[in-house]
C-alpha cells in the first residue's frame, strides 16, 4: 500500500492505495467524488477526464504508482457545483449539450484544460482538442458541444457578458417551442447525476456484488455445470445457475403476430440446455466484493459440446443448418407485401427498371455508459429492480413469468441512464439481478465492463435487400419488388415487428402504387437483434433510397427531380397503403433545392483527381408511434406550490424530463403554473402510471396526449363558473380531488403480416438530407463536409431538445454509413474498435431547417423526433460517394478498403466519368 498527500480541488487530502490502483477509483470509490465518471476503463471515451498537475489526463488508465505525491488534482467538482455553476457550464446546458449527460463532467474538465492553455480557441482547435483527447460524444454530434465551448471562452475572456450564458423566459411565460433548459441538466454538467454505477456505490454494507459466468463460444449444447469449486471461494455466498430460478427461466419475447413460428420463450435467463451466442450468461457469482466474484467466476466448470455457429443469415438459412432452437425453424417468421396489381407484367413494360442487393451491418448502440443494475426487496417485500431499462412496465411483464412471479410483486426503478438509443428496449440484466436477488435474499449489483456490454446486448439487425423499381418514360414509379432476410442473432423478440418494418419502409416516402414483397427473420448465432435508432428504416430505407439514384441515372434524370416527381402528394399511398397524414415532402424539396444545386456547383469546383467532391441526397420517414392502437396513461396532481406530472416516460437521455415539462405547461397554461413549479415523476413503477416504452418516437405523441388529457381533465374540474380556477386551499376544503388521470390510445391498426396494409402509425416525421462529401481516390477514406436535413417533426416542443436529437442522429447516421460495426465479436470489443466517431470525423457544418407542419392528432401539432435523424442520412452520404467518384457501395459500413474495391470496379468496367449536372 501507498499512502499519498493529494491536493484534490484546492484541498489536501491523505489516501491509502494500492499502488495498483487506478486514479479513477481512488477519486470515485475512497474519495466518493462521482462526478468523474468511468466506463470503459481502457482510457478511450474521456468521460473519466480529470486535471493533475496542469495536464489532461483519463484518470481510469491512470495508475496511482505513478501520481506523485502532493499532485494537483482538478475535478468536475472543483470547476463548478450546482450552486455556483461555472461559464463552461452554463454555456453547455444554454446550448443543449446535457443529453443522457454521461460524458458531460469529462468535457466540462477537457474544456477547462483547453481554455487554460489557450483562451482563443477557434472552432476547429476546439474539435481538434477533443479528438485529441478521445472526448466521446454519443448523443450531441458534438455541435452543441463546440458552441459551448465558444460561448464559454468569450465569456471568460471578457468579450460577452456573463448574462449572455442565462436563459431567460418569453414575456408571456410560455416555454413550448422555445429552448428551454432541460430541468436535468445542471446535475448533468456538475457530476452530481447519480448513474447506475454513482448508486451502486450507495448501497447498503452486505450488497453482494456479481459476476457472470459466460458462454466463450457461439454455440453448444451444455453437458454440465459444476459450481462446487467456485463455492468454496472467499467471500463467495452462492454460485446461481438456472436450477435455482423458479419460474421458466425465460424471457418473454412478446410475439407480435400469430404467423411466428417461434413462441417467443427462448431466451434463457441463465442457460440450461443450450448456449445460442457468445456471451450467453450460465451462471452468476455472487460474493462480498466484485474481485472475489469474478475469480469464483473462473472456477466455474462448464463442459460443452460445441456445434456449428451460423454467424449470419445466409449460414442459418443454408439447407444443412440444424435448428438453433429445436422444434423452431431458423427461418421463423415471413412478411408479405401486396399493394395494387401483380408487378410482373407492369415490370416487362416498364420504360425503366433498376434492380439491385444492398446490406446494412449490426450497427453496435456505442452508449458511453455501459449497462448497470442492482436489485433488492423494498419495504413491500417488492422485488426491486434499477437499470437502464426505457420500457419499465413491459419489461416487468417480459421477466416475470420467467422469474416465477406475478407483475405485482416486481418494482422497476429507472437509474439516470447514459445513454441507449433503443437497446435498453429490451431487457438485459435485469432478470440477472434479479435472479440473484431472490436466491441470495441480499441486495446485488451487477455492473458489465465494456466488452462484456459490447458483447451481451442487443444489436441493430442487419438486413439483407434485394430491390427493383419500375418506373415509365417520364420517370413516375409504377412498381416495386422487395425481398428481404433480417438476421435478428439469437433471440426472437421483436424479430417479427422488425421484418414488418421492411413492409412499411422499403420505398417510404414514395407512392408506389403496385408492390409485391416478402421478407423474413432468420435466427443466427450473432448477438441478438435489439431495437436501434429508426428501427428498420435505416436498414430499408438505404435500400430503396440507393435505388432511386440508381434509378434516376438510368433515366438521365436528376436524383432530387426524380424524388420530387414521385414523393406523396393527395390521392398517393404509403407502401402500407395507408394515406399520409400530411403531405410535406414536395415542399421540403423545394426549400432543399437552391442549397443542393449550390453545393453541387460547389463540389465541381473544388473537385481535383485525387479529392473528389459529391452531393447527395435522399428521404427518411418514421412513424411517431407503436404499431397499432398504442396507449399511454398519465396522471397530475394539484399541490399548494404547483402540480406534480407522473407518468413512464422512458428516459434514454433524449431528453423525457422536457417532454413531459413542455407539454404540462403547455396544457396547464390556462392555470398560469410557471415551470418551475411543474414536479416530473417517471421513473418507478411503484409511482408512476404506464406511458408505455420509450420506442419509435412515440413518447412525444402517444405519452404527450395522455399528458395533455390528464392536465385537461384538471382543469376542467377546477374551473369555477366565472372562468377563475380554484386555489389548492380551496380544492382541499370544498373536499375535490387533487389528481387527475388522463388516458389516451392511437387510432390505428397493425398492418398485415401477409399483405403488409393497415394504418399501423397515426403520424409520421419526414427528412430530406443533404450531404456533401470528400472522397480520396488514392486512400479509399470518405469524410462528410456538411450535412443539411430539411426536417418536418410537427409542432416543436422544445427547440433545444429537438435540435440535439437531430444533430447526434446525423452524425450516428454518419457512422452507420462509413464506420461502425459489430460482426468480429473477438475484434469489435470497444469504441474505438467498433467505429464510433470521435469530433473530427464528423463535419461541424449541420444545417437544421424546420418545415412547420402542425399534427392534428400529436399534442399542441407535436409529431416525434428521435428515429428521424437515423432514418437516412447514410443514404445521402453513399449516394454522395458515388456522385463524387463513381464508386456505388451497396454493404456498409463504406470502409475506405471497400471505397478501393469500388473504384477498381469502376476503372475495370471502364465506366465514362460521372459528372453530376
Amino acid at each position: 500500500m501507498l499512502k499519498k498527500s493529494l491536493v484534490i480541488n484546492g484541498q489536501t487530502k491523505t489516501v491509502i492505495v494500492d499502488p495498483e490502483s487506478k486514479l479513477s477509483d481512488v477519486l470515485r470509490k475512497q474519495l466518493l467524488l462521482t462526478g468523474t465518471k468511468v466506463s470503459c476503463n481502457e482510457g478511450h471515451c474521456g468521460a473519466c477526464s480529470v486535471i493533475m498537475d496542469g495536464k489532461l489526463v483519463r484518470s481510469c488508465i491512470v495508475k496511482m504508482k505513478n501520481v506523485t505525491d502532493d499532485a494537483h488534482i482538478t475535478t468536475v467538482e472543483g470547476i463548478g457545483t450546482p450552486q455556483s455553476l461555472h461559464p463552461i457550464q452554463k454555456a453547455l446546458i444554454l446550448h443543449g449539450a446535457p443529453q443522457c449527460g454521461f460524458c458531460m463532467p469529462g468535457f466540462v474538465v477537457s474544456t477547462k484544460a483547453l481554455l487554460d492553455q489557450n483562451p482563443s480557441p477557434t472552432r476547429e482547435d476546439v474539435r481538434s482538442w477533443f479528438q485529441k483527447q478521445l472526448n466521446a460524444c454519443r448523443c450531441t454530434g458534438y455541435k452543441p458541444i463546440v458552441n459551448a465551448v465558444m460561448d464559454a471562452a468569450a465569456v471568460m475572456r471578457g468579450d460577452q457578458s456573463p448574462d449572455t450564458l442565462d436563459y431567460h423566459l418569453p414575456p408571456d411565460g410560455r416555454i413550448w417551442g422555445e429552448k428551454y433548459p432541460r430541468p436535468s441538466s445542471v446535475e448533468k454538467v456538475t457530476g452530481t447525476a447519480a448513474y447506475g454505477a454513482d448508486l451502486g456505490l450507495q448501497l447498503p454494507a452486505g450488497t453482494l456484488q456479481l459476476a457472470l459466468v459466460q458462454a466463450e463460444v457461439s454455440h453448444a449444447n451444455i453437458l454440465g455445470i459444476d459450481t462446487s469449486e467456485a463455492e468454496k471461494m472467499p467471500g463467495v455466498t452462492k454460485v446461481v445457475t438456472y436450477k435455482d430460478i423458479k419460474g421458466k427461466n425465460r424471457i418473454n419475447g412478446l410475439v407480435t403476430f400469430p404467423t411466428n413460428k417461434c413462441d417467443g420463450w427462448d431466451r434463457p435467463i441463465l442457460c440450461d440446455k443450450k448456449v445460442f451466442q457468445y456471451g450467453d450468461a450460465i451462471a452468476i457469482v455472487c460474493a462480498d466484493t466484485k474481485e472475489q466474484a469474478l475469480a469464483a467466476a473462473k472456477k466455474v466448470r462448464v463442459d460443452l459440446e460445441e456445434l456449428p455457429a451460423y454467424m449470419s443469415a445466409p449460414a442459418a438459412m443454408a439447407e444443412d443448418a440444424i435448428e438453433i432452437h429445436p422444434g423452431t425453424p431458423n427461418v421463423y417468421f415471413e412478411q408479405g407485401v401486396v399493394k395494387g396489381e401483380e408487378t410482373k407484367p407492369l415490370m416487362d413494360k416498364a420504360a425503366y427498371v433498376v434492380e439491385s442487393s444492398y446490406y446494412t451491418q449490426r450497427q453496435p448502440h456505442l452508449t458511453i455508459e455501459s449497462d448497470i443494475g442492482f436489485a433488492y426487496y423494498d419495504e413491500e417485500g417488492r422485488l426491486t429492480i434499477h437499470s437502464k431499462s426505457i420500457a419499465m412496465y413491459l419489461h416487468t411483464m417480459m421477466i416475470a413469468d420467467g422469474l416465477g412471479l406475478e407483475t405485482s410483486k416486481i418494482r422497476m426503478v429507472a437509474n439516470t441512464s447514459g445513454g441507449t438509443f433503443g437497446y435498453k428496449f429490451c431487457p438485459t440484466l435485469e432478470a440477472l439481478v434479479g435472479a440473484a436477488c431472490m436466491a441470495t435474499g441480499k441486495p446485488v449489483y451487477l455492473e458489465y465492463d465494456y466488452q462484456q456490454f459490447i458483447t451481451y446486448t442487443g444489436k441493430r439487425s442487419p438486413f439483407f435487400i434485394n430491390a427493383k423499381l419500375g418506373a415509365d418514360e417520364n420517370g413516375k414509379l409504377v412498381a416495386m419488388e422487395t425481398d428481404w432476410t433480417v438476421d435478428h442473432g439469437a433471440y426472437s423478440e421483436f424479430g417479427d415487428l422488425l421484418t414488418h418494418k421492411g413492409a412499411q419502409f422499403i420505398g417510404a416516402g414514395y407512392n408506389i402504387p403496385n408492390i409485391r414483397g416478402k421478407g423474413r427473420t432468420v435466427c443466427t448465432n450473432h448477438a441478438w437483434g435489439a431495437p436501434y435508432r429508426g428501427y428498420g428504416s435505416p436498414q430499408s430505407e438505404f435500400a430503396s433510397e440507393s435505388l432511386m439514384d440508381e434509378l434516376a441515372e438510368k433515366i438521365g434524370m436528376d436524383p432530387l427531380e426524380l424524388r420530387y416527381l414521385n414523393v406523396y402528394r393527395p390521392g398517393g399511398t404509403t407502401p402500407t397503403g395507408q394515406t399520409p397524414e400530411t403531405f410535406c415532402l414536395d415542399k421540403m424539396i423545394d426549400i432543399i433545392r437552391p442549397k443542393y444545386a449550390a453545393a453541387k456547383e460547389k463540389a465541381a469546383r473544388e473537385s481535383t483527381p485525387e479529392l473528389k467532391k459529391g452531393v447527395g441526397v435522399s428521404i427518411g420517414i418514421y412513424g411517431a408511434g407503436g404499431d397499432g392502437p398504442d396507449v399511454a396513461e398519465a396522471w397530475v396532481d394539484l399541490q399548494k406550490d404547483g402540480v406534480l406530472v407522473s407518468t413512464v416516460w422512458g428516459e434514454h437521455g433524449q431528453g423525457a424530463d422536457a417532454g413531459i415539462l413542455g407539454t404540462a405547461h403547455e396544457a396547464l397554461r390556462p392555470l398560469g403554473i410557471p415551470p418551475n413549479k411543474i414536479k416530473i415523476e417517471n421513473s418507478d413503477t411503484a409511482k408512476a402510471p404506464d406511458g408505455g416504452p420509450a420506442g419509435g418516437s412515440r413518447s412525444q405523441v402517444v405519452v404527450g396526449n395522455a399528458i395533455k388529457a390528464c392536465c385537461e381533465n384538471l382543469i376542467q374540474a377546477i374551473q369555477k363558473p366565472d372562468g377563475t380556477f380554484l386555489t389548492y386551499d380551496e380544492v382541499v376544503k370544498q373536499g375535490l380531488p387533487t389528481r387527475y388521470m388522463g388516458k389516451w390510445s392511437s387510432p390505428t391498426m397493425i398492418s398485415d403480416p401477409n399483405t403488409g396494409q393497415g394504418s399501423p402509425i397515426p403520424n409520421y416525421m419526414y427528412g430530406v438530407f443533404m450531404a456533401e462529401v470528400t472522397v480520396n481516390t488514392k486512400t479509399g477514406k470518405v469524410t462528410v463536409d456538411k450535412m443539411t436535413i430539411v426536417a418536418d417533426v410537427g409542432s416543436i416542443n422544445n427547440k433545444l431538445v429537438v435540435d440535439g436529437q437531430i444533430y447526434g442522429g446525423i452524425v450516428q447516421g454518419i457512422g452507420f454509413a462509413l464506420s461502425e460495426d459489430f460482426e468480429d465479436i473477438h475484434k469489435h470489443i470497444n469504441i474505438v474498435k467498433c467505429g464510433l466517431p470521435f469530433a473530427k470525423d464528423v463535419p461541424d457544418d449541420i444545417e437544421i431547417i424546420y418545415y412547420d407542419d402542425p399534427r392534428k392528432t400529436g399534442p399542441f401539432g407535436a409529431s416525434g423526433v428521435g428515429e428521424l435523424p437515423n432514418t437516412a442520412p447514410h443514404a445521402a452520404i453513399i449516394n454522395a460517394v458515388y456522385w463524387a467518384s463513381g464508386a456505388r457501395i451497396r454493404e456498409l459500413p463504406a470502409y475506405p478498403q471497400k471505397v478501393l474495391v469500388a473504384l477498381a470496379e469502376k476503372e475495370k468496367t471502364q465506366n465514362a466519368p460521372i459528372i453530376q449536372a
